[in-house]
Formats: C-alpha cells, sequence, structure tokens
C-alpha cells in the first residue's frame, strides 16, 4: 500500500448531549502495513484451523458477550443513540450469531461428493485470506457479527472499518477475540478515513471485500474491487413496502408496523418506510398507525421509558427534516410529527431528536417518493387492489426486504412470488436471521450475509476431479 496522510481525527459524540466522548487518530500508513502483514500471517495460520478450533473461539467470544452485555450495550447506546434496551437486544441477538455458526458452520462446509463420470467428484470450501469488512453505525455490534461469525468460521481473517463515528465498538469488538484467545491478526479494527480505504482493496494482501452503507459508496467500493477482481458482498439499504391487504389482521399489523419503522429510531435498512395500504381497511389501519406512532416515548436512551432515542448525528436529523419539508412543501400530509424536539438537556444541541413522523399524500416529485428516509419517517400510500400494491411495492430501485399482510393463500403466493425483493415476510416484521440468507437485489446490493449462502461468499468454491 502507498504512504497516504493519516487524515482528520475520528470522532466519537454523544447523540443524546452532542457531547464529543473521544477523538482517535487515524493510523498513519505504517501501522496499516503492520496490521495488513499481521492478518496475511494469520490468515496463513487460520485457514489450516480446525472446524472445532473455529467454533471454540466463536463460542468464547458470545460467552464474554453475554456476560458483560450491559456494559458492551452501554457503549453502544452513548456513541449511537440507540435505546439502551435495543442495545442489550442487539448484543444478545450477535452472541446467538456466534453460537449458531459454531453450531452449523462445519456442516455448510464439509466436502460434497458428486456423481461424475470418473472415480471422485468433490466440491470443496477453502478460506479466501483476509477480508476487509467497511461496516456501518446504526448497528454497530451486529453489522459486524453478521460478517464476522460466517468468515472466520470459514476460516478466513477479518479487517473492521468501521464508521468514524463508533470507533469506541469498532476497539470493542476487536478486544472481545483478543480476550476470547483469538490468534494475533484474525480479527483487527482498521482506524482509518475513507480516503485510506483504496489502499487497502487494492493489497494484494486483502482478498475479498464486504460493506454494508449507502448506494454511493457501495458504486465506490465496488468499482475498486473491480479493479483489482476481489470478491465483494454489498449491502446497499432499502425502502421496504409494508403491504396491509383487506385479509390482514390489522390489530396485529398496526403494532408490528410501528416497530418495524420506529426501532433504532428507524435508522434501519430493513425498516418498514413505505406502508402500503387497501382502500378497504385502509381508515381503520391508518388511524390506528398514527395513534401508535405518535404515542411513542421520544427521549434519553437510557430512560427504560424511552421507545425513540436520537439521531446518530446532527447531520441525519437535519436530512430527515430536509425531507420532511420538501413533502410539505409539495403539499405532503404531515399526519403526526413533522418537527425537531430539544433534547432531555434543554437545548437544541442536546441531543439530535425528531418527532417520530407519519406522512400522506405522497407524489412523485417528492423526495421521500425515490430516496431512502433513515430515520423516524413512515410514509402513507393507498391502493385499491392487490395488483395497485404490488406495483407500488415494486416502484423503487431498491430490493431489500419486504413484508405482506394477507390472510388469502392465493395472495401469499403472489407477493411472495411478485415481490423484487431479497426477502419476503408474510404476516411479520423483516428481520435478519442468521439461518436465512441476507441482502437484497436492485441497488439494495449483491451477494448474501448469514446462512449457508453467506458463510460461502467468501469460500474458494473448489471443483475437485479424480480420473
Amino acid at each position: 500500500m502507498s504512504p497516504t496522510d493519516a487524515g482528520p481525527p475520528l470522532a466519537s459524540i454523544n447523540p443524546a448531549t452532542g457531547e464529543l466522548l473521544q477523538s482517535f487518530e487515524p493510523f498513519d500508513a505504517d501501522e496499516v502495513e503492520a496490521r495488513l502483514a499481521i492478518a496475511a500471517r494469520a490468515a496463513s495460520e487460520w485457514a489450516t484451523s480446525s472446524f472445532v478450533e473455529r467454533a471454540r473461539l466463536l463460542i468464547t467470544v458470545a460467552e464474554l458477550l453475554e456476560g458483560e452485555l450491559p456494559d458492551i450495550a452501554h457503549v453502544v447506546t452513548t456513541e449511537m443513540g440507540k435505546p439502551f434496551a435495543q442495545a442489550k437486544g442487539e448484543a444478545a441477538k450477535c452472541a446467538s450469531a456466534f453460537r449458531w455458526f459454531a453450531e452449523h458452520g462445519q456442516s455448510f462446509l464439509t466436502d460434497e461428493e458428486v456423481p461424475v463420470d470418473a472415480s471422485l467428484g468433490l466440491v470443496t470450501y477453502q478460506p479466501l485470506g483476509p477480508v476487509l469488512a467497511i461496516m456501518p453505525w446504526n448497528f454497530p455490534l451486529w453489522q459486524v457479527v453478521r460478517f464476522a461469525a460466517p468468515a472466520l468460521m470459514a476460516g478466513n481473517v477479518g479487517l473492521l472499518k468501521h464508521a468514524p463515528n463508533v470507533c469506541r465498538t469498532a476497539l470493542l469488538i476487536e478486544d472481545l477475540f483478543r480476550r476470547a484467545g483469538a490468534l494475533p491478526g484474525i480479527f483487527q479494527t482498521l482506524l482509518i478515513g475513507t480516503d485510506q480505504v483504496p489502499g487497502i482493496i487494492a493489497d494484494a494482501r486483502v482478498k475479498a471485500v464486504t460493506l454494508t452503507g449507502s448506494v454511493g459508496a457501495g458504486r465506490a467500493v465496488a468499482a475498486q474491487a473491480g479493479a483489482a477482481i476481489k470478491k465483494v458482498v454489498l449491502e446497499l439499504g432499502g425502502s421496504d413496502p409494508f403491504i396491509v391487504l383487506p385479509s390482514a389482521d390489522i390489530d396485529r399489523a398496526v403494532p408490528v408496523g410501528v416497530q418495524a419503522r420506529m426501532q433504532n429510531t428507524g435508522q434501519s435498512c430493513i425498516a418498514a418506510k413505505r406502508f402500503i395500504v387497501h382502500d378497504e381497511v385502509a381508515d381503520a389501519f391508518i388511524d390506528a398507525f398514527v395513534a401508535g406512532v405518535a404515542a411513542l416515548s421520544v427521549g434519553d436512551p437510557f430512560d427504560p421509558a424511552t421507545e425513540v432515542g436520537p439521531l446518530v448525528t446532527s447531520a441525519a436529523r437535519d436530512n430527515i427534516e430536509a425531507l420532511v419539508e420538501d413533502a410539505r412543501s409539495h403539499g405532503a400530509s404531515i399526519l403526526c410529527g413533522g418537527e425537531r424536539i430539544v433534547g432531555p438537556g434543554g437545548s437544541d444541541k442536546a441531543g439530535y431528536y425528531y418527532l417520530p413522523t407519519v406522512i400522506a399524500d405522497i407524489t412523485s416529485e417528492m423526495r421521500v417518493a425515490t430516496e431512502e428516509v433513515f430515520g423516524p419517517v413512515a410514509l402513507l400510500f393507498r391502493v385499491s387492489s392487490a395488483d395497485e400494491a404490488l406495483s407500488v411495492a415494486n416502484g423503487t430501485d431498491f430490493g431489500l426486504g419486504s413484508s405482506v399482510w394477507t390472510g388469502d393463500p392465493d395472495e401469499q403466493q403472489q407477493f411472495v412470488q411478485g415481490l423484487e425483493a431479497g426477502q419476503v415476510f408474510v404476516n411479520g416484521m423483516v428481520a435478519s436471521i442468521p439461518g436465512l440468507p441476507f441482502g437484497g437485489i436492485k441497488t439494495s446490493g449483491i451477494g448474501r450475509e448469514l446462512s449457508v449462502h453467506g458463510i460461502r461468499e467468501f469460500c474458494n468454491i473448489k471443483s475437485v476431479w479424480v480420473a
């Protein structure tokens, strides 16, 4: 990698208060080189480790997560504003995923015999080596574990370039692996700026790249990885539909819809963002949904009563405000919310809060019609038929998750087959589950995380034929 200026400090700021928690100097070229060298050495050794050794490491990390869950969650909440109960849930989910891949990884990667016109035909799965993971801040533990658990179980090693505002969490994850007894270089955090990423992708010791982030970031990383002929997995967000048809259980769909949109302060790629409701049930659903959103408690993320915390940065809050104001100026109806609020500290600068918001009467000239709304804002659309609902749902460049609510088996099949998305959840909220592949189509990305498909993404799937 060519030498480069380390760049400006990386800042960790408490979103609930606006307080600077800590600054971190990015690694310079020498430090990056040292870590890449350690990763390359570790990759050679880890690739020859047994599945038992790999599983033991993952289970030990899970035990540390479970044993220190409140302390780990405290770091996450302080650094990115997630309500404390949700941060504890995220840490617990990570422990479960480590255990799941420790239990199932070997069966996913065992050699497979294939009938051939020879004495032996095999498919075998071998690790690639160091994998660079470029991860976002919104689920600062889970996003990393979605990559790390399968990649390390497959015999790869990890290099984490985390979002610049969650450096504490990034270093915490590295420390978990160290304390779990991982060989030096098995999992390392790179405190680097975006300008340092292309050089690392181009480095011959890095064998693959995975990114969760914006479409723009995905395009840039895909181009850089393509220039170096390296495997890439991209998860680039979405504008997920939540479709409610006449036979839906409205009493259940409403609270699930509120949670699906507003958990993590709406800062989720698989959040339900567009609510597409059939005219026959629209009045009942919308009235109850708006009431549910308006009743949510907004405030200090450490307060047990808080359901919606601050947005992650002042820029994120300003962007949400601009999107809502643009919709309002073009004639949208704001059914609840629609404004920033003063944080618990009593000053407009004390925290980045925005009221949970529901918008109706959306038209194509509004920014919310085409952009991903990454915050506590739900968009409502009324339709007159299942066919129209499907058309509206697919009328986006994104294709990550989708949720459809209907008791009609024929409609269920219609939407399972017809929705242009990587995931379809029927009568439930979209979620990432270790046993199911996670990812999207269209501008929502390429490749899959989790499940048997995710663990094989960063393997050399080698064919063996013996005469």
